[in-house]
């Protein structure tokens, strides 16, 4: 048992929202000078803990304690002067600011004499910060104008700014390279030695095994338990998240494969996509794989008509079809699912069934040309059982639900179009393994039922765990084809860096 007086505890937490439970009798340590995974799958109630902690929300029940002292936290400035501080999966900093602005904002220095913002004693105290953290970006140089691995280390130096001891990391490695990822794992380590404890949220296990000493686990709302990293693997954890084994995380299915549904010939654009051509087959999942920058994404938006081909083909079942928007290609049974759900997957201030019937709400009108509410409700319900939604119900706002189940709702939503094409695109980034498999079933699913799937992933687990053939990009052309029996990792990184 460990004696240790953890720098933080919670202590039977309980929260409830109008319909649903969040958390009941949840508690939580963590210790100074280590790095702390809060596991869980999506509506486990991880988000909700953590913003009682920072002082979002506030507790129904329960206590919380930070070096053995009770606090009440009642706002984010409180849960700051208690050394709180957590970084979002969404980076909240404000482009059209320098980075020394961004990292002081609302916490500006002004001088006795002016009375106004010194901004070069703002770079000179952002400066030693950032050194903090072995990060030499200049404190002048404006945001919009620096990588994303550098915004992550902007919110890190805002955080030792306000005195952390308490660091929340939300994702922190989503959008991050693996340069960017090796960068921030060094940068969790400067800290740790500060005596700093850092409570780290992340659905990559590889992560949670590289970076972190301990991890405490939730599930559906529940305190399940916790361990040391050391004496725990792979299968143990997943078991104690989802409170089964999953025995195949990626559950291939042999289809019979039918003729070609779509080929794109010699396809470029603007955007970097170089002469790229792939095609897919009825009862196919074609893999994209390809490391970051690859063109990838803008190989798919092509397709899709959000992107404008200068040259190629596209040709549907053997004809060629122009497509000039993504209505059209909507139209002609081709959809596609972003990678960025928040942006352009969802509209997050509309409702769940809003959401689903978006692109298809035409569908519903009678001969009145109004919208039969009656069997469009239905229809919701009937997508929100199938896919295993978790909501209160229908009219539950999107932005409430966890990312699994908002990737659940905006793949409902092309479902109901019954495309003959779905391209998705990084299908399951930020989800929990029991949402995966879910995902991927339903995956098998449209592949049984006939339907042509590309699915682009930056996950070669997944991209080799469900795919019927692999194509690879990189540098915007198509480098390679691997039959499923001839991909492995290595084939697929060889063809990566070609």
């Amino acid at each position: 048992m460990d004696k240790r007086i953890p720098m933080l505890e919670m202590k039977n937490i309980s929260k409830s929202f109008p319909g649903v439970k969040a958390l009941e009798d949840v508690s939580l340590k963590a210790y100074g000078g280590e790095v702390t995974a809060l596991m869980g799958e999506n509506g486990a109630g991880k988000s909700t803990l953590m913003k009682i902690l920072s002082g979002v929300y506030q507790k129904d029940e329960g206590s919380v304690f930070i070096e053995g002292n009770e606090v009440k936290v009642k706002n984010i400035k409180e849960a700051e002067s208690y050394g709180v501080t957590i970084i979002h999966q969404e980076l909240s900093v404000i482009p059209n600011l320098t980075v020394a602005e961004n990292i002081f904002l609302g916490n500006e220095k002004v001088s006795k004499f002016s009375r106004r913002v010194d901004k070069k004693m703002l770079e000179e105290r952002s400066k030693l910060f950032l050194d903090q953290i072995g990060c030499k970006i200049d404190p002048s140089t404006l945001v919009k104008d620096i990588n994303v691995g550098e915004k992550q280390m902007i919110e890190i130096a805002k955080a030792l700014t306000k005195n952390a001891r308490i660091i929340i990391m939300d994702e922190p490695t989503t959008a991050l390279t693996d340069v960017e990822t090796k960068h921030l794992f060094n940068v969790i380590e400067s800290l740790k030695k500060k005596g700093i404890a850092i409570i780290y949220i992340s659905h990559r296990m590889e992560e949670i095994f590289a970076i972190c000493d301990r991890v405490e686990v939730l599930r559906d709302g529940r305190y399940v338990g916790d361990a040391k990293i050391k004496d725990i693997d792979n299968d143990k954890l997943i078991a104690m998240m989802v409170g089964r084994k999953i025995e195949d995380q990626f559950p291939y299915k042999e289809v019979k494969k039918g003729k070609v549904l779509l080929e794109a010939k010699n396809i470029s654009c603007k955007e970097g996509v170089k002469n790229a051509s792939l095609h897919v087959k009825e009862g196919e999942i074609l893999g994209v794989a390809g490391l970051m920058g690859s063109g990838r994404t803008e190989f798919a938006k092509t397709i899709f008509g959000d992107f404008k081909a200068i040259e190629g083909t596209i040709e549907l079942e053997g004809k060629e079809i122009k497509i000039n928007c993504p209505r059209e290609a909507i139209d002609k049974g081709i959809c596609y699912l972003s990678e960025d759900r928040k942006k352009e997957g969802c509209v997050l201030n509309l409702s769940v069934g809003e959401n689903m019937t978006l692109s298809n709400i035409s569908s519903y009108e009678n001969v009145l040309k109004r919208i039969d509410k009656k069997k469009e409700a239905k229809e919701i319900e009937g997508y929100i059982k199938k896919l295993n939604i978790k909501t209160p119900n229908r009219h539950q706002l999107i932005k409430n639900l966890s990312g699994g189940n908002q990737q659940k709702v905006i793949l409902a939503k092309w479902l109901m179009l019954s495309p003959s094409v779905l391209i998705i695109d990084e299908p399951t980034r930020g989800i929990d393994v029991g949402a995966k498999k879910e995902i991927y079933e339903l995956l098998n699913e449209l592949k049984a039922k006939g339907k042509a799937i590309i699915m682009i992933s930056s996950d070669l687990p997944e991209v080799l765990g469900i795919s019927d053939r692999i194509i690879v990009m990189s540098e915007g052309r198509v480098t390679g084809e691997l039959k499923r029996e001839e991909a492995n990792q290595e084939n697929i990184m060889k063809l990566a860096l070609a």
